[in-house]
């Protein structure tokens, strides 16, 4: 047994062993983080919200700020609430991962936490962005190519609906404009103030 130890050793020190120079590493460029659209992101997150509670349910989900064009962002945060618990958790997608937040309390009465059935979700941020974009996002961005944007997906209570809005701006207070589509039937639902 010893004999069979020591001749496996040797071999595995002389395949160490090389009268090649060594060649330098190579460096890797580093990767540009990977974008996906809101409603990727989303599900990605659910299916780790449901893995915490099975009657887990969203109420929001929103997009880094980003400057692409697209519809996609290389970071979205989602929010998940559990009646059954009586608690909330956030949810990040970040560069393929799905990690999440600390729990806190649920309301149902609370109109920031309003869950939604995920079957009304129907709609991308592609087609959200675009439809933006025919209503003044497109001048905007012609003016102002740098401004960034980024998508927020809520229920509107008032209207009973779920909508993507589109926001061209650093912050929803100082956009300089906002416009929601319906993330059901991908319709313009209006421009908000």
């Amino acid at each position: 047994m010893t004999k069979l130890f020591a001749a496996i050793l040797a071999a595995g020190m002389l395949s160490g062993c090389s009268s090649e120079p060594s060649k330098p590493a190579e460096t890797a460029q580093p990767k540009a983080p990977e974008a996906i659209t809101g409603s990727s992101a989303f599900y990605k997150c659910y299916i780790s919200a449901r893995g915490w509670a099975q009657d887990a349910q969203p109420y929001r989900a929103e997009s880094s700020t980003a400057k692409s064009r697209d519809g996609k962002a290389a970071e979205w945060r989602t929010g998940f609430a559990s009646p059954s618990q009586h608690a909330t958790r956030p949810y990040t997608w970040s560069a393929g991962d799905v990690s999440h937040g600390v729990e806190d309390t649920y309301s149902p009465t609370n109109s920031s936490t309003q869950i939604f059935n995920v079957q009304f979700l129907k709609t991308d941020t592609d087609k959200a962005f675009a439809i933006a974009q025919e209503h003044g996002g497109d001048k905007l961005l012609e003016k102002e190519p740098d401004t960034p944007v980024y998508y927020v997906l809520d229920w509107n209570r008032q209207e009973n609906t779920l909508l993507w809005h589109v926001i061209y701006g650093t912050d929803r207070d100082t956009a300089k404009l906002r416009v929601a589509v319906n993330a059901s039937t991908g319709e313009f639902s209006r421009v908000e103030k």
